[in-house]
């Protein structure tokens, strides 16, 4: 089963208690919905909730009655907005597999419609937008944050968790990334300055000879020559008496531009 279909087999089986709430949700299932097949038993529940047992072309009859009476009031209470939001989506609505991206949409035979959405969604600062696709208005949702919400606007509890454990997942693997590539960055630079370091005392050897050095680059050369994976810090540690690293780094920069004089390319 699809992440979509999971979210709409949980909303398939909440019935509000409350008359005005589950007339909401109807509406936006008799409004969204071209096909009611798919919702068939939740929209028959509801029906049963409000009016009781009747043939369904009576039931017909009173669902469009009772709607076009109460149109300009569905929408006054905060619960109201959410069931009929939650229609909505059982009708015409979707998500994506958040395990592969995060797209939230409700598909609207119009544009007016699409607006009415929009602007539910955004009493509750959902920044919902709109797109023509092809004849259809589409009202869609693309941060994981803001579809988390959307499934906690509609009562998708569960959903809204499984969810928020992909993205807290997601989110860990990313953060482990971003600190395996910066190491590995890191490593490189370091691994590509000590390269650089050990090949111009070699050229400085080769050029005029370590002993012609002073003293303590002298010295540094020979460490280094002589412990070329070891760090600022370890290289600091060898000399006598010991320097900090910042005391390495200009030693070892100053043994660089000794081999740019002697003629060493620096590309």
């Amino acid at each position: 089963m699809s992440f979509s279909s999971e979210v709409k087999a949980e909303l398939t089986k909440q019935i509000d208690s409350k008359r005005h709430c589950q007339l909401a949700e109807l509406a936006a299932i008799e409004l969204f919905a071209a096909d009611h097949t798919h919702l068939a038993e939740k929209r028959r529940l509801l029906a049963k909730k409000l009016f009781g047992e009747l043939p369904p072309e009576e039931m017909q009859q009173q669902i469009d009655r009772t709607l076009d009476v109460q149109r300009e009031k569905l929408l006054e209470r905060s619960c109201c907005k959410r069931a009929f939001l939650r229609g909505a989506f059982l009708a015409s609505g979707s998500i994506s597999d958040p395990q592969k991206s995060y797209h939230f949409e409700i598909v609207c035979q119009e544009e007016q419609t699409a607006q009415l959405l929009q602007r539910l969604y955004r009493e509750y600062e959902l920044d919902a937008k709109i797109v023509l696709r092809k004849k259809y208005y589409i009202v869609y949702l693309k941060e994981g944050a803001q579809i988390v919400d959307a499934l906690n606007i509609m009562g998708a509890y569960v959903a809204l968790m499984n969810l928020e454990n992909v993205r807290i997942f997601k989110e860990m693997r990313g953060s482990v990334n971003r600190i395996v590539n910066c190491e590995t960055a890191n490593i490189n630079k370091v691994v590509g300055a000590a390269c650089r370091q050990v090949e111009d005392i070699n050229y400085i050897r080769s050029r005029m000879g370590l002993d012609e050095l002073p003293p303590a680059l002298r010295e540094m050369a020979q460490i280094r020559l002589e412990y070329p994976d070891s760090s600022l810090k370890e290289l600091g540690e060898l000399c006598d008496p010991p320097v900090g690293k910042s005391g390495v780094n200009h030693r070892l920069r100053k043994l660089g531009e000794i081999a740019k004089k002697l003629g060493r390319s620096q590309a």
